[in-house]
């Protein structure tokens, strides 16, 4: 259905190193479905996107971190590629916008290497998650179950591995963030396939 997330308003949590894809595509996914998406970034002006190990497009920043608040969005998107995370989860900032998002049971989406952002905010204790395969270890230390599927839904969270995984990582993150918040029921789910 090209409405059934009109009027929700998607946050993308980003900044340089970002798997290009891994935003673009769930992104153009959401706006398809009626969602306004925004670019949010501890970065002023614009942000460099990668294809794996190659630069990639520069996008613009539609609002400056430290000028939002999770409240004011219904769902959050956290795209992956090394970098991205690595640099996101030692801004304090970011990981209490993520932490926020998780506290008031608001739909979040990350794939590939994004769930780093979840244990950074200490909320993957008793979920079932999966990520890229390197971030098992972090996510089992804190208290998660790492399971190797495309597609996990874990009451508000739903996860992806890489980018191959983004056609089954689109259709349930639109099925998840259409449904709002809700409570967590720590029951991880495999998504069909697209």
């Amino acid at each position: 259905m090209a409405n059934e997330l009109s009027g929700r308003r998607v946050a993308i949590l980003v900044t340089d190193g970002f798997e290009q894809v891994e935003m673009t595509k769930p992104r153009e996914a959401l706006k398809q479905a009626g969602a306004q998406t925004l670019l949010i970034s501890p970065k002023p002006k614009e942000v460099q996107g990668w294809n794996h190990h190659e630069k990639g497009d520069k996008f613009a920043v539609d609002k400056a971190l430290d000028a939002v608040k999770a409240h004011d969005y219904d769902a959050l998107l956290l795209p992956g590629g090394v970098a991205n995370p690595d640099r996101l989860r030692i801004i304090p900032e970011a990981v209490q916008f993520v932490h926020d998002f998780c506290k008031e049971h608001k739909p979040v989406a990350a794939i590939c290497h994004g769930p780093w952002m979840l244990v950074e905010a200490g909320v993957v204790n008793g979920r079932t998650l999966t990520s890229w395969p390197s971030l098992t270890t972090d996510i089992l230390n804190a208290g998660g179950k790492w399971v190797d599927r495309e597609v996990v839904v874990d009451g508000n969270l739903v996860t992806s591995r890489k980018p191959d995984d983004i056609p089954a990582f689109n259709q349930k993150m639109i099925e998840v963030f259409r449904q709002g918040a809700s409570e967590p029921t720590h029951a991880g789910s495999e998504g069909k396939r697209a």
